[in-house]
């Protein structure tokens, strides 16, 4: 797998970038760049996998992402409508003593923690989400104020959570970055038809026994929760298209309407004719 270096350039009359809905859902874009990185997406849930750290995410995520720190785009393998507002700025964007200020002490330790990728839940990702959402309507100044305001927020918020228990800078993850986009294509193709342990750890030249270990370790959950969780989205997407209960259990591949009800409730929180009239309604 090829590691793509993002060149980012800053937006005329501004001090940094914003990304709306690039439209990557087709593409596995394992990239990094210098800049930090606030990413908001709002849909009916992806894959996270920022440095060594992979999960799902349901409904919405927000993320913010260290300089250098290779990362999957947050729409890959999405169905269904999806929305994002991505902002992207160097360190320096305000000036190169900028985060001396003592006034801003709070978020100098935000940018520090970055390095190891952050995420946001609660109140802080819904407040934050909305507002980012909002600042591509705003002129220039509003928006720098806008953007100081979010990384306030961040800063003195309760909900976020360290991604990668060390920095994830981008040289040590090619060789295990490489296995996991395979172990990704493997899942895309076959998640339908009862993904083989076996096999998907022979495609990667792993022994089952090193392939499970080393499975668990990139991603924290077991390769048979990662497809199951695959599996899970990919329903939805299929109940948010109007399809019924049966045909998004049978067509994901589940054989038992009953375990794959009560599986989509552990995963979603609700059962799935729940979630498709509360979307669809």
């Amino acid at each position: 797998m090829k590691m793509v270096r993002e060149d980012i350039r800053p937006d005329q009359g501004s001090s940094f970038k914003i990304l709306l809905t690039p439209g990557l859902n087709d593409t596995f874009l394992w990239h990094f760049h210098p800049e930090y990185e606030i990413v908001y997406v709002e849909g009916s849930g992806g894959t996270r996998h920022v440095g060594s750290h992979t999960s799902v995410y349901e409904g919405s995520d927000l993320v913010f992402i260290g300089p250098n720190i290779p990362h999957l785009n947050f729409d890959y393998g999405v169905r269904t409508q999806c929305e994002q507002v991505i902002v992207q700025m160097r360190e320096d964007f305000l000036g190169k003593d900028f985060l001396s200020a003592p006034e801003l002490h709070r978020v100098r330790a935000l940018f520090e923690t970055s390095h190891h990728g952050i995420s946001f839940s609660g109140e802080t990702k819904r407040v934050v989400g909305e507002k980012l959402k909002q600042i591509p309507l705003l002129l220039p100044f509003e928006q720098l104020l806008a953007l100081l305001g979010i990384l306030k927020i961040m800063a003195d918020s309760a909900d976020a959570i360290v991604l990668n228990p060390k920095p994830a800078g981008v040289k040590s993850f090619r060789k295990e970055q490489f296995r996991m986009q395979q172990i990704y294509a493997y899942v895309e193709t076959h998640f339908d038809r009862a993904p083989d342990v076996n096999e998907v750890a022979a495609a990667v030249n792993l022994t089952t026994p090193a392939f499970c270990r080393f499975f668990k370790t990139q991603a924290r959950m077991t390769f048979t929760d990662f497809v199951n969780q695959y599996r899970v989205n990919q329903a939805k997407n299929l109940l948010l298209q109007d399809r019924s209960v049966s045909e998004a259990c049978f067509a994901v591949g589940f054989e038992s309407l009953s375990y794959f009800n009560k599986l989509f409730r552990k995963v979603v929180g609700e059962n799935p004719s729940a979630f498709k009239k509360r979307h669809l309604r």
